[in-house]
């Protein structure tokens, strides 16, 4: 298995930019399509983004696609989340998340393991 620990998290005005890291020990992360999903107060988890086994390939939520982005660097087992235009609606906890099956539409159910998770929060 993998560990997971989120990092970049933090307060920015709406329309800025955060970009938040991932970085795994264990299982390397080549073994796994690596994703990142989130969690509002009051809310379920819901998936945010995707990236394939290798890279290049993703897959997005509907209510992030355009202004995030994910890479990944399997040599240094880091995943990386860059968040653009951030809004309000944005905040919540976002966590790092492994998943064994091939980059699909998927939800947060998709993935085996998570980390902790890092707190984003986006002021008005």
């Amino acid at each position: 298995q993998v560990q997971l620990v989120e990092s970049g998290g933090g307060l920015v005005q709406a329309g800025g930019s955060l970009r938040l890291s991932c970085t795994g020990s264990g299982r390397p992360f080549s073994t796994y399509t690596m994703g990142w999903c989130r969690q509002a107060p009051g809310k379920e988890r819901e998936f945010v983004g995707a990236i394939s086994w290798i890279g290049g390939n993703t897959y997005f939520a509907d209510s992030v696609k355009g202004r995030f982005t994910i890479s990944r660097d399997n040599a240094k087992n880091t995943l990386y989340l860059q968040m653009n235009s951030l809004k309000p609606e944005d905040t919540a906890v976002y966590y790092c998340a492994a998943s064994y099956r091939p980059l699909a539409a998927m939800t947060s159910g998709d993935f085996a393991y998570w980390g902790q998770g890092t707190q984003v929060t986006v002021s008005s």
